[in-house]
């Protein structure tokens, strides 16, 4: 009733103001007549076991009535005096217009935090595209290097053989150098023995 009442100041003329406040008292009575009606309803003890089904009974037959209430009530205006329609509507057009724009820069800022994401996202996604890649690269390298092995693999076998040839060699030489000094001894000369 206040708020209204600050509503009809504004508004204009005190008539209006009035009006509004005799209707708002008016309303005001006729709820505690219901409420009070409604105490006196309540006041049956009930056995403990029957207490949540009549509750839940009572409870039905409220809504029911509400229901029926609401299905056949027509809209009803506070007040028809102009002025204090056009300040209330001019009121409501105002609480709308700032809640759109709570809704307006919560989505924005939604947007904001979105973009955020977004922007994580695709960094995200480009250095795993990089790490795709080297990867890739590690692979063909690892397998470039499988298909070699055979290659190492001969050309170890030939430094053994290698190896082994030059062993076979001096062993060779030793039994050739071994066969001639048996066979065929050097000449003598001044008491120096050397071996040819």
């Amino acid at each position: 009733a206040e708020c209204l009442s600050e509503i009809s100041n504004r508004a204009g003329p005190v008539d209006a103001r009035n009006e509004l406040l005799e209707e708002c008292e008016r309303l005001w009575k006729q709820m505690e007549e219901c409420q009070s009606k409604l105490m006196l309803l309540g006041t049956e003890t009930l056995l403990p076991s029957d207490a949540k089904l009549s509750l839940l009974m009572l409870q039905l037959k409220a809504l029911t009535v509400d229901f029926h209430q609401w299905q056949a009530r027509n809209p009803e205006l506070i007040s028809t005096n102009p002025d204090v329609l056009l300040q209330l509507g001019k009121e409501e057009l105002q609480k709308v217009k700032s809640d759109l724009e709570m809704v307006l820069s919560t989505v924005r800022s939604k947007n904001k935090q979105l973009e955020e994401d977004l922007r994580r996202e695709q960094q995200w996604h480009e250095e795993q595209k990089q790490m795709l890649e080297t990867l890739t690269k590690m692979e063909e390298e690892a397998n470039t290097q499988a298909e070699h092995p055979s290659t190492k693999r001969e050309l170890n076998e030939l430094k053994n053989k290698i190896l082994k040839l030059k062993t076979y060699k001096k062993e060779l030489l030793s039994a050739l150098g071994e066969f001639l000094d048996e066979h065929f001894p050097p000449p003598e000369t001044g008491g120096n023995i050397k071996k040819k």
